[in-house]
């Protein structure tokens, strides 16, 4: 057993050697794991190291890259993050970026700020080795590595068989998620169009946005699974390609989910904006109607305020009732009619 020692330590998750899919028992640093795999494939047998680092500085990153021999351009993308979902080869290492996506809970769909939070995790995959790194607090993979350990079966099958069961949690949580968001467009498009209630356009926004950031998390990764299957048959078996091409499948009609509901709230933003259109028209009725009512006793009030001396019925006695009730029976039959032709 090797000790740990700095600078890996800090972000160094879980290090496992893994024999013929059996774990070896021990703890070990990156390069300890490494001397302990060679020392296993000298004796004729498969072995490979899984290290989990989560969010490791740039320093740290170098200590574990010189170990693995691992490009310097893929370890600054695992460092800085905030990565697009791709594939890439450099030598004999695969190098895969996925985003991982959580639900946020909350009360009404009205009220939050955030309904999809995301991470990433960073999967470089060599002949004897796996090195994920993960950004975020929900992307934990420790039920996958659990679940791994219990199948030494799948984990004879290499590193690769690994980098499967990474792919398949991710592209899961995007089934559970896209689900779950599922109920919140059903409760945005009863609000939006509740008889009776203003329309806010806003809330339609901000689902719109989390939709798009799922989507960005999802859509980009039907090309490296695709990739997958056509373009690195020398490194991925046959029997992992087949694992791999069922995740592909998922993550399909994942996307294509996503891109109906994508569809469906920009139709939804173009009815509630012709809504708020009507809304607007109505209301520039109503102040009209109201306008012209109350124009009748200004003008009226405006003229016999001019204070000159001929003017009609100015010195009879019932000429203020008179003018008053006037000003009364037209405003009732503006008011009357308006209300006749839906103006109020």
């Amino acid at each position: 057993m090797t000790a740990l020692r700095d600078p890996v330590p800090r972000v160094l998750v879980d290090c496992g050697v893994y024999a013929d899919g059996d774990r070896v028992p021990g703890d070990f640093t990156p390069a300890g794991a490494m001397a302990k795999v060679r020392e296993i494939e000298a004796n004729s047998r498969n072995a490979f190291v899984w290290v989990g680092l989560h969010e490791p500085d740039e320093r740290q990153m170098q200590a574990v890259a010189a170990t693995f021999e691992l490009h310097r351009l893929t370890v600054e993308d695992a460092v800085h993050a905030h990565q697009r979902p791709k594939l890439e080869r450099y030598d004999e290492t695969l190098f895969l970026v996925l985003k991982t996506v959580n639900y946020v809970p909350h009360e009404s769909v009205v009220l939050p700020r955030q309904i999809v939070e995301t991470g990433e995790i960073m999967i470089f995959v060599g002949k004897n080795f796996v090195v994920t790194v993960r950004h975020g607090e929900h992307s934990g993979l420790s039920n996958v590595r659990k679940r791994m350990d219990a199948d030494p079966e799948h984990m004879r099958l290499g590193p690769y068989a690994v980098m499967h069961a990474i792919a398949d949690y991710v592209v899961d949580r995007y089934v559970e998620v896209t689900n779950l968001m599922e109920s919140d467009l059903d409760t945005i498009e009863e609000v939006a169009f509740a008889p009776g209630t203003r329309t806010d356009v806003e809330p339609i926004y901000q689902i719109k946005r989390e939709v798009v950031e799922l989507r960005r998390a999802v859509a980009p990764l039907s090309l490296p699974f695709q990739r997958m299957q056509t373009d690195y048959k020398d490194l991925i078996s046959k029997e992992v390609r087949r694992y791999l091409r069922d995740v592909g499948d998922h993550q399909t009609r994942v996307a294509e989910q996503i891109a109906s509901y994508d569809e469906m709230l920009s139709s939804l933003v173009q009815a509630a904006l012709a809504r708020v259109g009507m809304q607007q028209n109505t209301d520039m009725r109503k102040m009209s109607a109201w306008a012209g009512i109350i124009a009748v006793p200004t003008m009226i009030a405006g003229i016999y305020g001019m204070n000159f001396d001929h003017m009609p019925a100015l010195h009879w006695t019932f000429s203020y009732p008179v003018v008053l009730a006037a000003m009364v029976s037209i405003c009732t039959l503006l008011y009357r009619a308006f209300r006749r032709n839906g103006w109020l």
